[in-house]
């Protein structure tokens, strides 16, 4: 990818006063067609007492994939591929073998999949982690019909709440019912940046200031 770029978020507390869990996902608006739910990236505990510390890498290189989902959870995918805002690509199975095609020239500023696998299937956008074969999901479509198509504007807006009872690669059905702590175009930021997470013992309100 063209102007591809790396993130390094560091999250970190010390003496927080008491356990708290940290969730980051890119669960903001996505212009496009189709409805679709975001998917836990990022869940680490935070201790009462003494230094904790939670990192997490970017990279800008998204992807098309085919998802494997069990009970809510994104555990793999069946084939996935590398695309450029401003292309297209389409879905397709041979036998039990999925693939997309090569990508293609599409609608400026926006992805788009086609899905002509001859059923409803899920499909997911994601991003190329380093060092990882397959993409990191960040949203997934459901149930897209044959012969239709799922077509997002995608922005690395990532947001963290401290709440509990989620895991990384669930799928998030509904909205979280904690308050959005902090929220970031990561477009816009320095290629490594670090976040103190507090707590105001008056109040029990969380906060996250940057280092």
């Amino acid at each position: 990818m063209a102007n591809a770029f790396i993130r390094n978020l560091v999250f970190q507390s010390n003496n927080l006063g008491t356990e708290a869990t940290l969730l980051l996902t890119f669960n903001g608006p996505v212009p496009g067609v189709g409805d679709h739910s975001a998917v836990v990236w990022r869940v680490s505990t935070f201790g009462s007492s003494g230094p904790y510390q939670m990192r997490a890498t970017y990279r800008s290189q998204l992807a098309f994939t085919k998802p494997q989902v069990e009970n809510g959870n994104i555990v793999g995918a069946a084939t996935a591929v590398e695309i450029n805002v401003g292309q297209q690509t389409t879905l397709t199975k041979s036998g039990q073998v999925f693939s997309f095609s090569t990508p293609a020239a599409g609608t400026a500023g926006f992805l788009k999949a086609t899905n002509e696998a001859g059923l409803r299937e899920d499909i997911a956008i994601g991003f190329m982690s380093p060092g990882q074969l397959l993409p990191t999901p960040t949203l997934i479509f459901e149930g897209v019909g044959d012969i239709s198509n799922v077509t997002a504007q995608f922005t690395p807006v990532l947001r963290a709440y401290v709440t509990s009872g989620y895991q990384e690669t669930q799928i998030l059905r509904g909205e979280i019912q904690s308050p959005v702590l902090w929220d970031q175009d990561l477009a816009a930021l320095p290629e490594t940046t670090t976040w103190n997470l507090t707590r105001d013992a008056a109040t029990g309100r969380y906060s996250i200031t940057r280092a």
